[in-house]
C-alpha cells in the first residue's frame, strides 16, 4: 500500500513542479507558493528597535516580539533595514554602529552583541529569510545628532554630494562603487543573509530650489557619454551590476532585490515600453534608476515596486500598475511593494485587502510585501486581521528561482510513525546532500485522509514547516485512517520526493 501511494504522489510532484500551482488562486486556499514579507525599518526607529530603548536584552526581546507577530500572520520574510547612512547594525563591517541603535553613532551596544547575526539566527529559527536591506546613497541623515570623526562622510568628503540639507554618496565617481560594493562584500563574507534588498533611493528624490551638483564629477568621469542624465542613469546600472556580479561570485544562493518607486517611464510615442500612467515621478527621469533594465539583463533575481496607489488613483491607478509590471519581469520573481501606512492616511480599509486581489489573479505576481512592520503588528485598518483570517490563513513556500537553483534535495530518510498521548509523532532523518551539494534545510509534513487522493500541491494539508526533524499531530484521530507525507526543502526552496508514511484506521 506505501508503495502505490508514493507512485500516485511522485506523479502528482512532477505534474505541477513547473507551474507551483499558480492556477486556481482564491482567498481562502490560495497557492502553495507566494512570498510575504515586510520591512522592519530602523532608520528613525520607525519600527525596530524603539526610540530610545538602547538596552541590548530589550532590543533582542522586541525583536522577537516582531518576528513572532509576523510567524503568526504565515509571514516568511523579513526585509531588516541595516545600513541607515553609511552606519550599520552589525559589527562584522566598514562602517560604524547607527546612532538608531545606540542612541550615539559608533556607540557599542550594551552588554555587547551582533545584532545582524542576532536577527538572522531567530528569523532562520522561525523559518523565514532574512534580507538585508541596505540604504544605497545617503551618508548622513538630515537629523542626525552625532557623526564620529571616523565616519566617512568625514574622512572622504570629496566623495559627498550635499542635497537638502544631508550628504549622499556620489555614484560617478568610481571608487564611490567600489566602496559601496565592498560594503555588501563585508555583509556577504560575515553573514548568513538570504538576501541583498535595496530600496528606491539612487539619486535623490528632487526638492524645490535644490541643485544637484555633481557636473564636475561628469565631466571628469563621463566616459564619453554627452548627456548628464544618461550618464547618471550608467552610473546606477554599473553599481547595481556590480553588486550583482559581487553576490554571484561570493554567495550565489543569496538573492539580490530591489524596490524602486513603482513607475519606470510613463508610455509615449517616444517610449512605448512605459506603463499607461502620469506620474509626475518616474525611476527613469527622476532617480536615474533604470530598473526595467536590471530585470532584462538579469542583474537582480526580484523586483518588488512600490505601488503605493489606490486603485482609484487618476494618475496611476494601482492595477494599471501591476499589470504593466507583470509583463517586464523578463523571468524574474515580482513581488508588489504595498504602502499600508496610507491606512491612517486616508486609504479605506478595503483598499489593501482589494489590491491583494488584484496581486493574486495575475500568475506573474509571486507575492507581496507591506512597508512597514508596524503597520501590521499594530492592526493598520485590521489589515493583520485581514491576513490572519484570509489571505494568510494558511502558510505558504517561497517560491524557487530556478535560474539560481533548479535541483530538489534528496527526501527525507528513516521516517518513523511513534505515538506521544495517543496522537501520531513522526521522527525523521535529513536525506543525503543532493547532487549539487545542497542539504535538507527545512521540512513540510503534509496529511491526507487515507482515502483521499494525494496532492502535494494542496496547501491546506500541510501541518508543518520548519526545521526541526520531528512533528506531534495533536488534532489526530485515533479512529480515522492516514497518510503523512515529509518533504524537504534545500535554501532555495526547491521540494524533494516525499517521504510516506500510512496510519491505518484505528492505529
Amino acid at each position: 500500500m506505501c508503495k502505490i501511494i508514493f507512485q500516485v504522489c511522485l506523479f502528482c510532484v512532477f505534474l505541477c513542479s513547473s507551474c507551483h500551482s499558480q492556477k486556481n488562486r482564491s482567498l481562502s486556499v490560495p497557492s502553495k507558493y507566494e512570498f510575504r514579507a515586510v520591512w522592519v525599518a530602523t532608520v528613525e526607529n520607525i519600527d525596530w528597535p524603539q526610540r530610545g530603548q538602547y538596552n541590548s536584552d530589550l532590543q533582542k526581546k522586541d525583536f522577537i516580539r516582531i518576528l513572532d507577530e509576523h510567524k503568526r500572520s504565515n509571514i516568511n520574510a523579513v526585509m531588516v533595514q541595516v545600513r541607515d547612512a553609511c552606519d550599520a547594525y552589525y559589527a562584522k563591517g566598514l562602517e560604524p554602529w547607527s546612532e538608531f541603535l545606540t542612541g550615539t553613532q559608533g556607540k557599542f551596544p550594551e552588554p555587547f552583541y551582533d545584532p545582524l547575526d542576532f536577527m538572522i539566527q531567530e528569523s532562520h529559527a522561525r523559518n523565514m529569510e532574512f534580507h538585508a536591506w541596505l540604504n544605497l546613497n545617503r551618508a548622513t541623515f538630515r537629523k542626525a545628532s552625532t557623526i564620529m570623526p571616523e565616519h566617512i562622510s568625514v574622512t572622504r568628503p570629496e566623495w559627498m554630494l550635499t542635497y537638502d540639507g544631508q550628504k549622499i554618496l556620489n555614484f560617478g565617481i568610481p571608487e564611490v562603487r567600489d566602496y559601496i560594493v565592498q560594503v555588501v562584500a563585508e555583509i556577504l563574507k560575515h553573514y548568513d543573509v538570504d538576501g541583498i534588498h535595496f530600496d528606491d533611493y539612487f539619486y535623490p528624490y528632487p526638492v524645490v530650489g535644490q541643485q544637484l551638483k555633481d557636473e564636475e564629477t561628469f565631466r571628469k568621469y563621463n566616459n564619453g557619454i554627452k548627456n548628464i542624465e544618461d550618464w547618471r542613469r550608467n552610473n546606477t546600472d554599473l553599481l547595481i551590476a556590480q553588486i550583482s556580479d559581487t553576490i554571484k561570485r561570493m554567495k550565489p544562493y543569496v538573492k539580490f532585490g530591489i524596490s524602486p518607486f513603482g513607475v519606470w517611464r510613463n508610455y509615449s510615442a517616444t517610449t512605448p515600453q512605459g506603463s499607461k500612467t502620469q506620474a509626475g515621478t518616474t525611476s527613469y527621469h527622476t532617480l536615474y534608476a533604470d530598473t526595467r533594465k536590471w530585470l532584462e539583463k538579469g542583474w537582480i533575481d526580484y523586483m518588488a515596486p512600490q505601488v503605493y496607489f489606490e486603485r482609484s488613483h487618476n494618475k496611476v491607478p494601482y492595477k494599471t500598475l501591476v499589470n504593466w509590471w507583470t509583463q517586464n519581469t523578463f523571468g524574474r520573481h515580482l513581488y508588489i511593494g504595498h504602502g499600508i501606512y496610507k491606512i491612517k492616511s486616508g486609504w479605506t480599509n478595503t483598499e489593501t485587502p482589494s489590491q491583494i486581489r488584484i496581486d493574486r489573479e495575475n500568475l506573474s505576481v509571486q507575492g507581496g510585501m507591506y512597508f512597514s512592520s508596524k503597520c501590521l503588528t499594530e492592526n493598520y485598518g485590521g489589515i493583520q486581521d485581514s491576513l490572519r483570517t484570509d489571505f494568510y490563513r494558511y502558510p505558504a513556500f517561497i517560491p524557487p528561482m530556478p535560474w539560481k537553483d533548479s535541483i530538489a534535495p534528496k527526501q527525507p530518510q528513516r521516517v518513523i510513525l511513534l505515538k506521544e498521548q495517543g496522537q501520531n509523532k513522526l521522527v525523521w532523518q535529513p536525506g543525503e546532500v543532493a547532487s549539487d551539494g545542497n542539504e535538507n534545510i527545512y521540512f513540510a509534513v503534509y496529511r491526507f485522509e487515507k482515502a483521499e487522493k494525494i496532492n502535494l500541491q494542496k496547501i491546506e494539508k500541510v501541518l508543518y514547516i520548519g526545521r526541526d526533524n520531528t512533528f506531534l499531530d495533536n488534532t489526530s484521530e485515533k479512529a480515522r485512517g492516514y497518510v503523512y507525507a515529509v518533504t524537504s526543502f534545500d535554501r532555495l526552496h526547491n521540494e524533494s520526493l516525499p517521504t510516506m508514511v500510512v496510519v491505518n484506521y484505528g492505529e
